[in-house]
């Protein structure tokens, strides 16, 4: 399937108001129930804009089945997840050759669940999970040498609730060394004000699963609360934490985030300005993103949508936006799970047609290199 090299552009979409008469449904990720909503802007001055560009290198590799996942590890190779054949691939990140490193045990995909995300540290490979009764997180030894295969599967924090959709699911080790998970409140909206579930949260723990140092609830690895499905995670370049959600039929949000604070879900979706409430960077109709991974690079958060099969680029000037939203990639390669920086101006991009809610063409589903400006 012949794509074209440079990416498209389409500006001034992001909206940054809120638009009431949100339905009472629980879509998951990509549904294709949403509101009708204006993807105007706000009244008053936008903040200038910061125009980027975005040129896709080439396709590392293709073939992936249901990846979902992506991590480096040392030396630059890539390791992606497989949600439904539960099996994690290294790919080699010069040719694009894959080696199956083998199945994570105790998986049990279904719906949104499955094996999600990775992470890698200090000779482990870090995995989200579905499991019979739970999402967890588990850790595994893998020394990265030819030939080497998946370790046994070590509980790292089990109790994560888990249902047909909003499971969360993205993991990555912050700045700080402690791992960071996004979860979701599985369709069961109460959880994400509910202090003592881990669903509907950001969590933040030691590689153990302890809760770690600082954390803004003794005791606990709730780092913030009030979210209804977080996928994605990232760090800017002061060790800012920014996480992307998605909402329910209104607006899908990017946020800045705080720990101890309260995000809003299920009582706002998107920007409210209640007092207690963390209102969003930015947002967007669902339509228009859906979004899971996210990254970092170039001075702008990267951000990878299902429905809205297009890549994101929001430029940031500190803890703010410091432009419009931008649009790349719109519909060129379908739905677009998981961003990923690989140092400088490069990205990894992986695409998500093969996920039960895509149409999956020849080459499905593949690994992008990009380069962003």
């Amino acid at each position: 399937m012949s794509r074209p090299v440079v990416a498209r552009v389409l500006c001034g979409t992001a909206v940054l108001v809120l638009v009431t008469g949100c339905s009472s449904g629980t879509p998951g990720e990509g549904a294709t129930t949403v509101a009708p909503v204006s993807a105007s802007s706000a009244p008053g001055p936008s903040p200038r804009p910061q125009d980027g560009r975005v040129t896709v290198a080439g396709t590392l590799t293709e073939g992936l089945e249901s990846p979902w996942g992506l991590a480096e590890l040392p030396g630059g190779d890539l390791l992606v997840s497989s949600r439904d054949e539960r099996t994690i691939t290294r790919i080699d990140a010069r040719t694009g050759a894959q080696t199956v490193l083998g199945e994570v045990p105790g998986v049990v995909p279904g719906g949104e669940g499955g094996l999600l995300g990775l992470a890698v540290r200090d000779g482990r490979v870090y995995a989200y999970l579905t499991a019979a009764s739970d999402n967890r997180i588990v850790r595994m030894r893998y020394d990265g040498g030819e030939g080497d295969r998946l370790g046994a599967p070590e509980p790292v924090l089990t109790g994560i609730p888990k249902g047909r959709v909003h499971n969360g699911g993205r993991i990555a080790f912050g700045p700080d060394g402690m791992l960071y998970a996004g979860t979701g409140e599985t369709g069961r909206t109460g959880l994400a004000q509910d202090l003592d579930s881990l669903g509907g949260k950001i969590l933040r723990m030691t590689p153990e699963g302890e809760p770690a140092p600082g954390n803004p609830f003794g005791g606990s690895v709730v780092y913030s609360y009030g979210h209804r499905n977080v996928q994605g995670l990232a760090w800017d370049a002061a060790g800012r934490l920014w996480a992307a959600e998605f909402g329910q039929n209104t607006w899908d949000e990017l946020n800045l985030v705080r720990p101890g604070r309260n995000y809003g879900w299920p009582e706002a979706e998107g920007r409210s300005g209640r007092a207690g409430f963390v209102d969003p960077v930015a947002q967007w109709p669902t339509s228009e993103a859906s979004p899971s991974g996210i990254a970092y690079a170039r001075g702008a958060i990267w951000m990878a949508g299902l429905r809205g099969e297009r890549l994101w680029r929001i430029p940031l000037s500190g803890a703010e936006r410091s432009g419009e939203p931008e649009a790349f990639l719109t519909g060129e390669y379908g739905r677009l799970r998981t961003v990923l920086a690989a140092g400088g101006d490069r990205l990894w991009l992986v695409t998500s047609e093969t996920d039960t809610r895509g149409t999956p063409g020849p080459g499905d589903d593949r690994i992008l290199r990009l380069v962003a400006e």
